[in-house]
């Protein structure tokens, strides 16, 4: 039996186990804006992505069951399944050996990393499809026994390389080391003539035909939600090549780390994903091939090795973001799975090289071939059963309910001013995909500081008045003509609306301060006119009840609010104490309900407990807030052990020990007088 006899089984069990895990709401990160473009038939995020937009929108039309985020995460799921079979196809045609292609698709398929990324609406998933296929196309190139069928193989392969870059572009390092030792096969077999060169050129850029989707939608201009103008040249190749973030970067203006910590990082990451068996059989299968060139093949397996390092190199150098910070880590690790892809193919051929060097030496293959399929099986299934409560997401609904209730808490027609992923991706999902508050306007912060977004999107911000093309904190003129507003001439000319903030505003432009204040709003902020006074009371019991959810995240928001009013704010001492008494409540109940939270929770409710001692009269049991104070400052020290300023608070906790001590010591002592009177 061939390699393929397998493929398609090994395929579809790999999709049942991604269907199964599969969300049915929209997931966070850049899901939500990729379903909104395709939904829309807009530009997603440079460089655009066309061939994923196209297929989520054939998803979308054609499936007729889940909402629109469920179709567009099943097409990730089948298009990452899809990359099953030709891993399998790779490791089996090279090795003989099925049970090495099984245990290569199963450590790679069902690592964290990649089980996680092909299960959302993520581009990632039909990344690893391509890469796949370039390494099966390779496998097919390296047999092939004929010009005509060595001509046939590099223009599907062409094609195939054309189409992959309208996905990700970092894909094209795994291109361009293929696309060389094809040339240079090619040159050794006296192939590469003019014609054929020019042959493969079309096919080439055939497959990179769906870029014309880029003007073709910014010219229409229908979709609701869109990004760039690729109307122009220029604009197209800004696109392109992701100028707006820094063409070979990650990132723009960030300040990552060296080139060495993010190969540390990335070989740690890689121990963890796939196991350190699964990196110890990649270097196998590398110090095989260089030991036994005329039993292995080696020529194939120098040219994933050479994928692999230069991929790994040239990423570890261009990727701009500290991962030492979690958020930055989680953003880069997702580009691993590139690397991780031909880890497991390597992997997978060692595995096999080992096995094949046993049989040499014992000679009793039927037991070897017994223990290699055991061996395979257990590896596999431990992977499996390590991961999947971790990537199972059929039963997350959190992005979905928060962005559902953020936009329940708005009041008609107000204009929800974004800011970050979270927020604006997931409330734009819903509200242009799933038609959840239509009466409400959404307008990005971030993008009205780009030339293009106003003059493209304000036809589809009705009753949103602009007082310019483009948000700049300095007002007037630019050298190019463009007429600039900042944000309190924006709130001036749009007070017939409510405007509100989700999440934070531009530090940029503080200009909204001089006719406006914010006040929380659950989990946003609504910009007030300063001359509204403020009534806590009021305020708490109006927007106490903003969420349909159990968190409490919007609420301790207010409270914060309050308590800072409290502390800076020059008002009288009784009102002080008012603000105080509101925010210590707040906080009490907030942390008495909900056992869960944030670690700074408890230093928050101990700094309130211990700002009502101060108050005169006083209005809590001193011994109460004292015990109280203690016991949070405590748990705090316990769970945020980084704090800086942890000896501080210790002190602290001493001090309040000692007055606690001193306090009953006085009611013992009361105790006894009033005893002895008696």
């Amino acid at each position: 039996m061939g390699p393929l006899s397998g493929a398609g089984a090994v395929g579809a069990g790999v999709a049942a186990l991604y269907v199964a895990a599969l969300p049915l709401s929209v997931p966070g990160g850049d899901s939500g804006e990729l379903i909104t473009a395709a939904y829309e038939l807009g530009v997603a995020h440079p460089p655009g992505y066309p061939l994923f937009t196209l297929l989520a929108k054939l998803a979308i039309e054609l499936l007729p069951f889940g909402s629109v985020a469920f179709r567009v995460n099943l097409l990730c799921a089948v298009l990452g399944a899809a990359a099953a079979p030709f891993f399998f196809y790779t490791v089996a045609r090279l090795s003989g050996k099925r049970a090495a292609g099984i245990f290569a698709v199963g450590m790679f398929s069902f690592s964290r990393l990649t089980w996680q990324w092909s299960i959302t609406a993520e581009v990632f998933s039909l990344n690893n499809l391509f890469v796949g296929l370039l390494m099966a196309l390779s496998v097919r190139f390296r047999e092939a026994a004929t010009a005509k069928e060595r001509s046939k193989i590099c223009k599907v392969g062409a094609f195939c390389c054309g189409l992959s870059l309208c996905n990700q572009h970092t894909i094209v390092i795994y291109v361009i080391c293929v696309a060389l030792w094809v040339f240079s096969r090619l040159l050794r077999e006296r192939e590469l003539t003019p014609g054929h060169m020019s042959k493969l050129t079309f096919c080439f850029l055939a497959g990179c035909l769906p870029y014309l989707y880029l003007p073709a939608s910014s010219y229409l201009n229908k979709a609701r939600w869109t990004w760039g103008d690729q109307t122009t040249l220029k604009g197209f190749t800004t696109h392109l090549l992701r100028e707006e973030y820094g063409t070979f970067n990650l990132a723009k203006l960030e300040n990552g780390s060296s080139m060495a910590d993010i190969l540390l990082f990335q070989v740690t990451d890689m121990r963890t994903e796939l196991s350190a068996i699964t990196q110890a059989l990649a270097i196998a299968a590398c110090l095989c091939a260089a030991l036994r060139p005329k039993v292995e093949k080696p020529h194939l397996v120098w040219l994933f090795t050479s994928m692999l390092l230069a991929y790994s190199f040239f990423f570890a150098w261009r990727a701009n973001l500290d991962i030492s910070k979690p958020l930055f880590k989680g953003v880069v690790e997702r580009f691993w799975m590139q690397s991780n892809a031909v880890v497991a193919v390597l992997a997978g051929l060692g595995f096999s090289s080992l096995f094949s060097f046993a049989e040499g030496v014992v000679g009793n293959s039927r037991v070897l071939r017994c223990l290699e399929w055991l061996l395979a099986a257990v590896l596999v299934t431990g992977q499996i059963c390590s991961n999947y409560s971790v990537c199972d997401q059929s039963r997350n609904y959190v992005v979905d309910c928060f962005a559902r209730n953020l936009l329940s808490s708005m009041p008609p027609d107000a204009i929800v001013l974004l800011r970050g992923d979270l927020p604006g991706n997931s409330l734009r999902y819903l509200h242009y995909c799933e038609g959840v508050r239509p009466d409400v306007t959404l307008v990005d912060q971030e993008m009205m500081t780009y030339h293009w977004y106003l003059p493209k999107m304000s036809k589809h911000l009705p009753g949103v008045i602009f007082p310019g093309s483009r948000w700049n904190p300095l007002e007037g003129t630019l050298p190019d003509g463009t007429a600039t507003f900042n944000l309190h001439h924006f709130l001036k000319v749009n007070k017939h609306k409510e405007t509100f903030v989700c999440i934070g505003l531009h530090e940029g432009d503080p200009t909204w301060k001089k006719s406006h204040s914010l006040w929380p709003w659950g989990s946003c902020e609504k910009l007030v006119p300063s001359e509204t006074p403020f009534d806590p009371g009021e305020w708490i019991e109006r927007t106490r009840n903003l969420y349909n959810w159990s968190e409490e995240y919007g609420r301790m928001k207010t409270a914060f609010f309050i308590f800072d009013l409290a502390e800076t704010a020059r008002v009288s001492t009784d009102v002080k104490a008012q603000l105080y008494t509101y925010a210590y409540n707040l906080y009490k109940e907030i942390v008495s309900t909900h056992k869960l939270h944030p670690a700074n929770w408890h230093k928050n409710y101990a700094i309130a407990c211990e700002r009502m001692l101060h108050l005169q009269p006083g209005r809590e049991d001193p011994e109460l807030l004292l015990s109280e104070a203690i016991k949070h400052f405590l748990l705090y020290t316990e769970k945020a052990e980084d704090e800086p300023q942890q000896s501080s608070i210790l002190q602290a906790v001493k001090h309040l020990k000692k007055e606690l001590r001193g306090l009953r010591q006085m009611k013992r002592g009361g105790e006894t007088f009033q005893q002895g009177t008696k």
